[in-house]
């Protein structure tokens, strides 16, 4: 079974792989940056801009157009209303990393 890493997890690991280059680093700076880092993603994707990671992948805004469905159990049919989401795309490496490659 998959781990599901807590945010403190998170910034407790970030904090000890940066301890040798950086002694002095504090938990608080680990997770300011990283509140900055995830909100600029955020506010970048909602002015529909691209955020790429090199090395990681890139997440960018999908807009789906208002369409006509049906419903399934009278199969009448509705109106889908337009919406936004993120898609994420791996990055080549990295997913080669992750099959072994």
């Amino acid at each position: 079974m998959t781990k599901r890493l807590t945010k403190q997890e998170l910034i407790d690991t970030v904090k000890s792989h940066l301890a040798e280059k950086r002694p002095d680093i504090t938990k608080i700076d680990v997770e300011t940056v990283s509140d900055a880092l995830w909100e600029t993603i955020r506010r970048e994707l909602a002015d529909g801009n691209v955020v790429p990671i090199p090395g990681f992948g890139i997440f960018e805004l999908k807009e789906s157009a208002e369409r006509t469905g049906r419903n399934p159990q009278s199969g009448e049919p509705i109106t889908i209303a337009a919406s936004k989401a993120v898609r994420f795309k791996l990055a080549a490496p990295f997913k080669a990393q992750l099959n072994g490659g």
